[in-house]
């Protein structure tokens, strides 16, 4: 069974990190970090070309994580994939016991790195948890074909963003998410408690029944949260935490100390978790690191967080 449905589904604060493959074929740094969050963590996600940007598949490294012992969540885009090759992924896999997965539609490849790429989108994030939940249920293909052996089980997962206007489209969509077969729902980075509360009602309210996991990002300097709230769609850093962090880079350059606003943003995002944990505002947190995984178990040291 898949560890993170067994956590969530017997009441447990769940947690998952998140990684992305190399832009490359050589899987040594990702691993190093994979090994400081086995024991910490209830998955890992692996990225699929996240942003639209080439690196080696989540397929690949989710294997790789899997033989050491690590739990992996297959990342599946419709974007680069038509519904006959999101299958053919899934089932292989399956044959490495790999069964947590997560659908995501895919940014469009003119915001990547391969401009010249031509998007498939013959699947949503819906249509792929919609094919999938089919597949299990028939033990057939997208064809209507048998699959030998009989279909695999896969705990299925999907995103929303709460940071959304109108709100109700994500609403909306996260229900369709859920009708066809999402069993947890990892959201987009939150930095305000009270407008992920705010959601959270929404989704209350909308009679929607899912396991939610916040999304976490650790800031590492002002300069990323400013970029972060100008490029990145769902994304809104308050102005006080901005301030605090370009506040804490001028002190360590007076004092000649490096690193104190990455220990800031660590400290941030420990306090925000350990608030969704004690006020039980949802059932688990991701951590999306973005390149500084191996800060994730200090984290959640931090948050008083153990799985």
């Amino acid at each position: 069974m898949s560890i993170l449905k067994e956590a969530l589904e017997s009441g447990k604060f769940g947690v998952t990190a998140e990684m992305a493959p190399p832009k490359g074929y050589d899987f040594s740094e990702q691993m190093e970090a994979a090994a400081l969050l086995n024991g910490k963590v209830h998955g890992v996600n692996v990225t699929d070309m996240q942003s639209a940007s080439l690196k080696a598949s989540s397929l690949g490294l989710c294997i790789k994580l899997k033989e050491a012992g690590i739990e992996p969540i297959l990342q599946m885009t419709g974007r680069d994939r038509n519904r006959m090759a999101i299958m053919g992924d899934i089932l292989s896999a399956a044959a490495f016991g790999i069964d947590t997965m997560l659908a995501l539609t895919g940014d469009h490849p003119v915001v990547g790195d391969c401009g010249e790429s031509k998007p498939v989108y013959d699947l949503d994030s819906v249509g792929i948890l919609k094919m999938l939940t089919k597949m299990e249920e028939t033990n057939c293909d997208c064809g209507g074909n048998e699959i030998a052996g009989g279909a695999p089980k896969f705990y299925k997962g999907a995103s929303v963003t709460p940071v959304y206007d109108p709100i109700e489209l994500q609403i909306n969509k996260l229900r369709q998410k859920v009708e066809n077969g999402a069993m947890y729902i990892q959201t987009q980075g939150i930095f305000d408690l009270d407008v992920f509360k705010r959601f959270l009602e929404k989704v209350d309210a909308a009679g929607i029944k899912t396991h939610i996991m916040a999304g976490i990002i650790p800031l590492k300097a002002a300069g990323m949260a400013r970029y972060m709230n100008e490029n990145v769609p769902g994304i809104a850093v308050p102005q006080d935490m901005i301030d605090k962090l370009a506040a804490a880079a001028a002190e360590g350059k007076e004092k000649g100390v490096k690193g104190l606003p990455m220990q800031l943003g660590i400290e941030m995002a420990a306090e925000m978790i350990a608030r969704i944990q004690d006020e039980k505002l949802c059932d688990g947190v991701h951590i999306m690191a973005i390149g500084a995984e191996k800060n994730v178990p200090t984290i959640l040291e931090k948050a008083g967080v153990k799985i």
